[in-house]
């Protein structure tokens, strides 16, 4: 599945300095179609509003952390599909087996760069 650079990609992170960052560096990669959430819940409520080609999520927030969001979009029919990469500022083998087991598409540990981001986008949808 090549990767449509116009696709909606959804950034979900309670930190509105994380947004700005994920946002700047989608949008040197060339992705424009942007949108946010602050938390699991309004990612939900924006997942079943929109079709997002793609969910990048931040694992540490409240009250719905990263992987109970992902839980709720691989449990949700019309969802699950949805390719997910989740952030996180530790890099501990237990979150990365609990995200893969949860159904990520693919880990990233802050900090990170515009080339970071673009190679995780290539892996999950084959070419950038």
């Amino acid at each position: 599945m090549a990767m449509d650079r116009a696709m909606p990609i959804l950034i979900v992170d309670d930190y509105k300095t994380m947004l700005r960052i994920i946002r700047n560096l989608l949008k040197q990669l060339g992705f424009e179609n942007v949108d946010e959430a602050t938390d699991g819940s309004m990612a939900l409520t924006r997942l079943r509003e929109k079709n997002y080609g793609l969910v990048i999520s931040d694992w540490n927030m409240e009250p719905m952390t990263g992987i109970e969001l992902l839980r709720e979009v691989r449990a949700d029919a019309k969802l699950k599909g949805t390719p997910f990469i989740m952030i996180t500022a530790e890099s501990k083998t237990e979150n990365v087996i609990a995200a893969k087991k949860a159904g990520v598409n693919n880990y990233i540990v802050k900090p990170f760069n515009a080339a970071t981001l673009e190679s995780k986008l290539a892996a999950v949808f084959g070419s950038v």
